[in-house]
């Protein structure tokens, strides 16, 4: 029988990440967003709370963009061939990944502008 837990479970993981960054233009833009936000966040002074809704909203893009690689792969193999259900499949998987973008984006603002409004109007 097969251990439950494996270190190489990890490093699978940790692979398909780093393909997904080498690999995927937007996974590269999402995460260069993801980094602007957590400087933001270092100069903003977020409380812990607003870290931790600030770090679901990027961790639920990078998890959302990470399933539509995976999707898009997946037929890619099974449907090279131009198919209707093919493109619905690959479209319907990066409207998830706006979806969660768009999301991310109104978590940001919703936890960002009150710090900034107050910084630049006062109270």
């Amino acid at each position: 029988m097969k251990p439950y837990f494996s270190w190489k479970k990890f490093a699978d993981a940790f692979a398909g990440l780093g393909h997904a960054c080498r690999t995927q233009s937007s996974m590269q833009i999402h995460s260069m967003c993801g980094v602007v936000v957590v400087m933001l966040g270092i100069w903003t002074r977020l409380t812990p709370l607003e870290w931790a809704a600030i770090l679901l909203a990027v961790g639920g893009v990078f998890s959302l963009e990470l399933v539509n690689t995976a999707i898009e792969a997946i037929v890619d193999r099974v449907s090279p061939e131009h198919s209707e259900l093919a493109r619905v499949a690959k479209d319907t998987a990066a409207a998830a990944v706006l979806v969660g973008a768009l999301t991310a984006i109104s978590v940001g603002t919703c936890v960002f502008l009150p710090h900034w409004a107050i910084a630049f109007w006062g109270r």
